[in-house]
């Protein structure tokens, strides 16, 4: 184990920091980054009276280098919750020393404890260094399962 990292659920006083990284995270996924409201938005959407989701944070030498990003969704096959991660990042730097693996290692056990049934998140076709990280975790992709989204103009339409 690193003594130099630490894991823990991020605070309100962590989300400008979060932000920069997810900042980090969009343009490494060549995707427009947050808006410059998030802030506000992440402050009342995951601290708030009903928080829509929750944050870890991993401290490397005292400064955040990476975040899970994560929900809970609910599975009606299975009647159990399913922890939805939405974002797991890395700063560049800290890849390769076990951040991400302590990160994924804390979200299966808030899943376990939260009594989920299991963990499902996404990752683009082009991430190959993160495909091959979550398979030797075991995790599988599903082939047979089609991502749809709804928005813009289509989600008020609708």
């Amino acid at each position: 184990m690193n003594p130099r990292l630490r894991i823990r659920p991020a605070s309100r006083r962590d989300l400008a920091d979060v932000i920069g990284l997810v900042r980090k995270l969009a343009e490494f996924e060549k995707l427009p980054p947050p808006k410059p409201a998030a802030l506000r938005q992440y402050a009342r959407h995951g601290f708030g009276r009903r928080p829509y989701f929750r944050i870890l944070v991993a401290e490397l030498d005292g400064r955040l280098a990476a975040y899970a990003f994560f929900f809970f969704a609910y599975s009606t096959f299975l009647g159990r919750p399913t922890l939805y991660l939405e974002d797991l990042f890395v700063l560049p730097e800290a890849r390769r020393g076990g951040v991400g693996l302590r990160l994924m290692r804390e979200l299966a056990k808030i899943a376990r404890r939260e009594g989920c049934a299991r963990m499902d998140w996404t990752v683009l076709d082009w991430n190959v260094g993160a495909r091959r990280f979550y398979r030797r975790l075991g995790a599988r992709p599903l082939k047979q399962w089609i991502y749809y989204r709804l928005d813009g103009a289509a989600l008020a339409r609708l």
